[in-house]
């Protein structure tokens, strides 16, 4: 039996390339999270809604050239001009991997031309080569919510069969020109979020559509091909790479024993698991055929595409955990939480809660890593786990983030006994390593590094890197192999 950490673990943080890069210069397009715009004269409960609700009135805005809105993503925190700057600090902090993702739109602006963007490609030459001189292992999302935003308004997003040939077409230019600089790829950041978020993970709108759930699972099965044909192309131009696959999980637990609560989360469970289920045993399990007939879905599926997915499936399982949810039959009687994504799901009254409604449950996350290592026996990355909170930046420059310490803690103690229990856990990449723009809110505010950076929720600030004490922290377990805690 396992008792610790193994030699090698991918001790590292993860960011997104639309959260941190900016840099909407060089030739980059707009991607869809180029579309999301931020009012803190908003109610702080609606900050969250246009990631949810996107219009057809705000994609028309974001494109006007002459609009007064503040988009965020399109800022970021500049890593496009402090990238050295940042990767020397997760080399300070003793990273041995890096969750990063490359922009869609800086590589094909439009995302349909037949030749690639040199400057974009050359940017993430610079990037590669400076982790390498750290000895930093890159960990590259091939698309992590940032697909170019003509694919949407001109195509229809993922719905259209077309972006699986410019996904390829896309996937084979990174694979040829980083081929001796990454071996660990992902394909698709928490691809099941697609339900709960379509226009970020899929480019569809759901104002005004009458066949959404056809649409977000039509747009699975095109991903699914598409990653496949990605994988297949990975191993051939780079046999020794690992390709992987990318969940989002929450954990749906039952509220109560009623056995009315159980069924209900194990149907909750299903709704993320299909995801891994596909892309990981290579076809679609029994239960989708009454969940697709209750949904009133029927997929298109070319006579190529069983066998693309049965011989091309992932290497490994990317997963985000952050919380957990409780599902119950009867939803109307208890609390709900913010963070909550469930429609039956309820406030746990054994958990505590972040200050954007995220229940804080370390226990669920062994049971999750236990569940999926049992589900498909592959090696297991923690692609995503932190918490997002307000951190103070006091007058000595000192950020005391215990909480964050706290609730990284628990979660990596769980971690580690869940390899006592026997789960292949190759690596844990903290979400976001450094300060970036949420991905829910676009705010600035809502932190999850271990590096302070000096930008506020309009925009405003010097940008300035500071340490916080999470910094050192974080350093220390990395530097004992998960042995330091405290």
């Amino acid at each position: 039996m396992r008792e610790s950490f193994p030699e090698g673990f991918l001790w590292g943080g993860a960011t997104a390339a639309n959260q941190i890069e900016g840099g909407l210069t060089d030739g980059k397009g707009l991607s869809v999270a180029d579309c999301y715009s931020f009012d803190s004269k908003l109610p702080k409960s609606d900050w969250s809604k246009q990631w949810k609700e996107m219009t057809h009135a705000q994609v028309k805005e974001a494109m006007n050239k002459e609009s007064q809105l503040y988009f965020p993503k399109r800022k970021g925190i500049d890593f496009y001009s402090y990238y050295k700057e940042d990767i020397k600090l997760f080399a300070e902090m003793g990273f041995k991997a890096y969750r990063m993702s490359i922009a869609w739109s800086r590589i094909f602006p439009e995302g349909d031309e037949l030749e690639p963007n040199e400057k974009g490609l050359a940017f993430y030459d610079k990037v590669f080569d400076e982790l390498e001189k750290y000895g930093i292992e890159p960990i590259v999302t091939i698309s992590h919510y940032e697909m170019p935003l003509n694919l949407t308004t001109n195509y229809g997003g993922w719905t259209n069969r077309k972006l699986i040939s410019f996904f390829e077409n896309y996937s084979r230019v990174l694979f040829l020109r980083y081929k001796e600089k990454v071996k660990y790829w992902m394909t698709f950041n928490e691809i099941n979020s697609m339900i709960k978020h379509p226009f970020t993970s899929i480019g569809v709108i759901e104002e005004g559509n009458r066949n959404l759930m056809q649409d977000i699972f039509q747009s699975a099965h095109h991903q699914f091909v598409a990653g496949a044909l990605a994988t297949k192309l990975c191993h051939e131009i780079i046999p020794d790479a690992k390709m992987g696959c990318m969940i989002s999980y929450q954990m749906p637990i039952p509220y109560s024993c009623n056995p009315d609560d159980v069924q209900l989360s194990v149907e909750e469970q299903r709704k993320t698991l299909f995801f891994s289920d596909v892309q990981v045993r290579g076809y679609y399990p029994a239960y989708t055929a009454r969940l697709f007939k209750n949904l009133g879905v029927e997929l298109e599926i070319q006579n190529d595409d069983e066998a693309i997915l049965k011989n091309n499936t992932a290497d490994y399982i990317g997963f985000s955990y952050y919380m957990s949810t409780a599902s119950s039959s009867e939803p109307e009687k208890f609390d709900k939480v913010q963070g909550n994504l469930l429609n039956n799901g309820v406030k746990n009254p054994f958990l505590a809660i972040t200050e954007w409604g995220w229940q804080v449950d370390p226990k669920s996350f062994r049971v999750s890593l236990n569940q999926l290592y049992d589900l498909y026996q592959k090696p297991i990355l923690v692609a995503e786990n932190g918490l997002g909170a307000i951190d103070i930046l006091e007058d000595d420059e000192r950020i005391q983030d215990t909480y964050r310490i706290e609730y990284l803690k628990s979660h990596i103690c769980e971690m580690k006994e869940a390899i006592k229990d026997g789960v292949d856990i190759i690596g844990f990449t903290s979400w976001g390593c450094i300060d970036c723009i949420s991905a829910s809110t676009s705010q600035m505010t809502k932190r999850y590094g271990f590096i302070h950076v000096d930008m506020d929720d309009e925009g405003e600030g010097s940008l300035k890197r500071t340490k916080k004490d999470s910094f050192y922290w974080y350093q220390q377990v990395i530097n004992t192999n998960g042995e330091k805690l405290d």
